[in-house]
């Protein structure tokens, strides 16, 4: 009896692999930014792209921001779904006028009568020692701004389902991908950053949450590479009988809330785990929504690990200080429990 193998990718080759069956689907989808076309991507999100499809499709653009997401931003007015890659969400600052004023409002200020089929694609997190201008998330930031959607995946078949959602949605997705999840050779080896991936196009809906480890005792809330640790340390926990429950939000926004509510009203205790910065981003959102909707089941007060509010350091020992991890998650979990 043959023995079934499932196919294996890293999350940056299923996310270049949605993208190339899009852009088989449909020859409205073009992809442009910086250093996609020859390079495939700093990160090798749209590696093997421009081989398969041209530079009529794949188009490196020069280091101008904001000429690039407003030249995606007319393209998608105009009737194209344009892919446009902007290296690192810290470099969105530049071209912020274009993105939130712009691409963000225009459905809004038609009346409705105009879509803006775009994704932005964009490198978030630290632990590599690239220091304060490389290293941020930031989604927490744009989660402010309403007029975008905002999808972080943490999984090579999320990745590839997310990005074909968002590529189909007719309004601005921001798709923001972890660089520790990538499954690159130059990063800190991840066995998490390879998993099954199916090779037909599916999606994974925008606003759903997931449940990616079932537990009893306490949830833990996180997102992204975080998931990956948040695992880790549910793993370490086990050991000591102590079932934790993950949630992987995968979007942003729409923050799956009843998704969050239902696995802290079973398990009674909260802990959000974010890259993010502290003070006025998703965790305390995260909390917000649990404390107005399940108030009533706590047994103890929510926990937050995060990032604190200081810019990320260059040194790697003071970064990783700074980092949450599987120790530091596993050690606030145990607090909950005390």
């Amino acid at each position: 009896m043959a023995v079934e193998t499932k196919r294996l990718l890293t999350t940056s080759k299923a996310i270049s692999e949605a993208i190339a069956m899009e852009m088989e689907r449909d020859p409205s989808v073009f992809v442009m930014g910086e250093d996609i076309g020859t390079y495939g991507g700093i990160f090798g999100a749209t590696a093997g792209l421009l081989e398969k499809f041209g530079p009529e499709r794949v188009m490196d653009t020069p280091i101008s921001e904001t000429a690039f997401i407003g030249a995606a931003t007319g393209a998608a007015l105009s009737g194209s779904r344009p892919i446009v890659e902007l290296m690192f969400v810290d470099f969105f600052g530049v071209c912020m006028d274009q993105i939130y004023n712009h691409m963000a409002k225009i459905h809004y200020e038609s009346g409705g009568a105009l879509n803006v089929p775009v994704v932005v694609t964009t490198a978030i997190g630290g632990g590599y020692g690239d220091a304060a201008q490389h290293s941020q998330t930031l989604y927490g930031m744009f989660a402010h701004l309403p007029g975008m959607k905002i999808v972080v995946p943490s999984t090579p078949y999320d990745a590839k389902g997310l990005m074909t959602a968002a590529i189909r949605d007719d309004n601005p997705v921001l798709y923001m991908f972890h660089k520790g999840i990538m499954g690159l050779g130059w990063m800190t080896p991840n066995p998490r950053a390879t998993a099954h991936v199916p090779e037909e196009a599916y999606t994974v809906p925008i606003g759903k949450a997931d449940v990616k480890r079932e537990g009893r005792d306490l949830t833990i809330v996180t997102l992204s590479l975080m998931v990956h640790r948040a695992l880790d340390a549910a793993d370490e926990l086990a050991k000591e009988g102590i079932e934790a429950e993950v949630l992987d939000l995968r979007t942003v926004i729409p923050l799956d809330r009843e998704a969050i509510v239902a696995s802290v009203s079973k398990t009674r205790r909260l802990l959000v785990v974010d890259e993010d910065y502290r003070s006025f981003g998703l965790s305390g959102e995260v909390v917000s929504t649990v404390i107005e909707g399940a108030w009533g089941r706590l047994e103890r007060p929510p926990v937050r690990l995060t990032y604190p509010d200081v810019p990320i350091p260059y040194s790697r020992p003071l970064e990783q200080f700074c980092l949450p991890d599987r120790d530091k998650i596993a050690a606030a979990a145990r607090q909950l429990m005390a």
